[in-house]
């Protein structure tokens, strides 16, 4: 009874209703919120099932050598398939300039078997330049990150949109979307030592006239209005420009009915303590991807092609397409 249902997984007609399956799962993904980690993986691990039962129950398949390493190296790529989905991660995050990376995304899709070990990944974003055409068409990112290998040696690199850094199987890749921190010294009152922070302003020049940000402030209630002005040309879309923090601008700020501006090195004085504004940095958005699986799948799908034409060699081989003078007349 068992030999009889293991045969029956390997039907044609179930391999038709997994494919529908699949269909379905993809449909269902972009239609709704929910992870598509096992959503997808669960067709793929039905048909690794079914061509598991073809392979072992077909009797052609141990007759023909190449055709039986093309489907055990589809198989082994169903499985891999499977696995990316259960796995794999892809996500965002924005990072200030001269800030360390904290392990924290800003928003991710993972797989439930996603191995988290984000918190292995070390480093610090130091100055990029990014250039544009006329047109404000974005040309070259240049990002320089100093990183921490697994010993923790310290190494700089120069990454961008095609050029990853990668740590622990993490692959960081540059966006275009970055823009404006303002940096802030908040000291608390009764406190001695004052604590350093940035808010990230909308991206630019993507808001170029949205520069502004409702906050509060860590540890306390005071929540501030803030806006950027910029008193230079940071782009300009008439000729070549490169995306740098400007020499020249000052903050708005507003709060409780009041309106103030403020330099670099001016405060603020609210009861919960005092915020001096320390200057302008910018901030970078990256791209995060992590899937194991790349290079067995592309493993994989070489053995599986050379596999399919070493079948049709020999097929071909002991079969001509086109026979001798004995045939003719024959219709062949």
């Amino acid at each position: 009874m068992l030999a009889r249902w293991w045969t029956s997984l390997a039907s044609l007609k179930l391999t038709l209703v997994i494919f529908i399956l699949f269909l379905l799962s993809v449909v269902l993904v972009y239609i709704s919120e929910l992870s598509p980690g096992w959503i997808l993986a669960l067709p793929f691990l039905l048909f690794a099932l079914n061509l598991s039962a073809a392979i072992t129950t077909n009797p052609k398949f141990r007759r023909q050598t190449g055709l039986l390493v093309f489907h055990l190296a589809l198989l082994t790529l169903v499985l891999l398939l499977a696995a990316s989905r259960l796995s794999y991660l892809k996500g965002s995050l924005e990072i200030t300039e001269d800030e360390a990376f904290d392990g924290l995304l800003t928003d991710y899709e993972a797989g439930p078997l996603h191995p988290w070990h984000l918190d292995e990944v070390h480093f610090t974003q130091l100055t990029f330049t990014i250039d544009y055409d006329p047109g404000l068409n974005r040309g070259r990112t240049r990002s320089e990150v100093l990183w921490l290998d697994e010993n923790g040696q310290p190494h700089e690199s120069i990454i961008g949109d095609h050029h990853a850094l990668i740590i622990a199987g993490y692959r960081f890749y540059t966006t275009h979307n970055k823009g404006f921190a303002p940096t802030f010294a908040w000291l608390p009152k009764g406190a001695s030592t004052p604590q350093q922070g940035s808010i990230h302003l909308p991206a630019y020049p993507a808001h170029e006239f949205q520069q502004a940000l409702d906050w509060t402030i860590p540890g306390s209630r005071q929540r501030i209005w803030t806006q950027l002005v910029l008193e230079q040309t940071v782009l300009d879309e008439n000729r070549p420009s490169i995306f740098r923090a400007p020499e020249r601008y000052h903050l708005v700020m507003r709060f409780d009915g009041q309106r103030r501006e403020l330099h670099p090195g001016e405060s603020l004085q609210f009861d919960e303590g005092r915020l001096t504004f320390v200057g302008l940095k910018t901030w970078m958005g990256y791209q995060v991807f992590y899937d194991w699986t790349i290079p067995w799948l592309l493993g994989a799908c070489v053995v599986a092609i050379l596999a399919l034409g070493w079948h049709y060699r020999q097929k071909w081989a002991a079969r001509p397409w086109l026979a001798g003078d004995e045939d003719e007349g024959t219709g062949r």
